[in-house]
């Protein structure tokens, strides 16, 4: 990289955006047990995921209960993918931090104050898991090895993964505005961690696209063509963790729901819950007008369009009933 394309950008007052991402760390920073667990439980009386994300109503011949329950076998597993997807951002937030580490000192600054914060978010996500394992029946799987899944990711290129780490970071916030907040009818400390995780993702995506845009003015149409083809095979590897997972919740559910389902339902509720993962993970983020924008910016009308040809079906499935 050269000196101009490690160089800051700054807004119209002089202050670079990296700063203004630190000013948010140092103001928001929380602590997992002292502002977000609270000594408290997960209150298993309440949903977990709000019917904007988890989508459970379209299942008529599920009760009330069974609805509830199937938000909160939807709610860990959301809560075990976003501590997997932090495994290999922090990873990549390290590598891209090198570029700043002996020039610009406000830009390093943020990049580490980011990967401490994955790396709590990870910490985070763990411990809630074990604290679900408690009160949830037992016989829960997350299908993913999150070291296996980290390393395939960051065998590709920079900017597909920068692209990939900005569509999450951004859905994240999309999801919580959107979906979370203000719904009052879940369980308030299943709440407060993605309340929390919101605060400091929000500055996140803002590095990754700076990342991603610095990233992105090194590269020759040749590369940019290969890095696209790298976002589309990383967009197919969620799917097929999506799959997987969908699949293991599903089973799950079935085994502890407490009757029997007939195989009819079964097949109705496992594509149901791939239907909300492709949703959560993959749709509802490249349909976020920021993201939709950034991308625009950076490649060409035939690289959209080979984009928009891998996701096209990924997009059509969600709304197959």
């Amino acid at each position: 990289m050269t000196m101009m394309q490690t160089s800051v950008q700054s807004g119209s007052n002089g202050k670079s955006r990296y700063a203004r991402c630190i000013d948010a760390s140092r103001r928001i920073r929380w602590e997992i047990e002292r502002d977000v667990i609270r000594g408290r439980r997960f209150d298993m009386s309440k949903r977990f995921l709000p019917d904007g994300l988890s989508r459970v109503d379209e299942l008529a011949f599920l009760t009330a209960d069974e609805r509830r329950f199937l938000t909160q076998v939807q709610g860990r597993s959301y809560a075990n993918i976003f501590g997997l997807v932090e495994r290999f951002i922090a990873a990549k937030v390290v590598d891209v931090s090198r570029d700043h580490m002996l020039g610009d000192q406000v830009a390093f600054e943020a990049l580490v104050r980011f990967t401490d914060e994955e790396i709590k978010h990870q910490e985070m996500f763990r411990r809630i898991d074990a604290m679900m394992g408690e009160q949830m029946p037992a016989g829960y799987t997350f299908a993913p090895e999150p070291n296996a899944v980290a390393r395939a990711v960051l065998s590709k290129s920079n900017w597909s993964v920068l692209a990939l780490t900005c569509h999450i970071e951004l859905f994240v916030q999309l999801h919580y505005r959107e979906s979370i907040d203000g719904v009052q009818d879940i369980c308030p400390l299943w709440k407060d961690v993605f309340l929390f995780h919101w605060k400091e993702e929000s500055q996140h995506a803002i590095l990754d696209e700076l990342e991603w845009a610095r990233e992105d003015a090194g590269l020759g149409k040749a590369e940019r063509d290969a890095a696209v083809e790298d976002l589309i095979a990383l967009v197919g590897a969620v799917d097929g963790i999506l799959q997987a997972q969908a699949q293991a919740d599903a089973e799950y559910f079935a085994a502890g729901c407490g009757r029997a389902l007939t195989e009819a339902e079964r097949r109705a509720i496992g594509a149901s819950v791939l239907r909300a993962y492709r949703w959560q993970y993959i749709v509802s983020g490249v349909q976020d007008p920021r993201f939709a924008k950034i991308l625009g910016g950076m490649i060409d009308a035939e690289q959209g369009a080979r984009i928009q040809q891998a996701l096209t079906p990924i997009v059509q499935a969600i709304s197959v009933h």
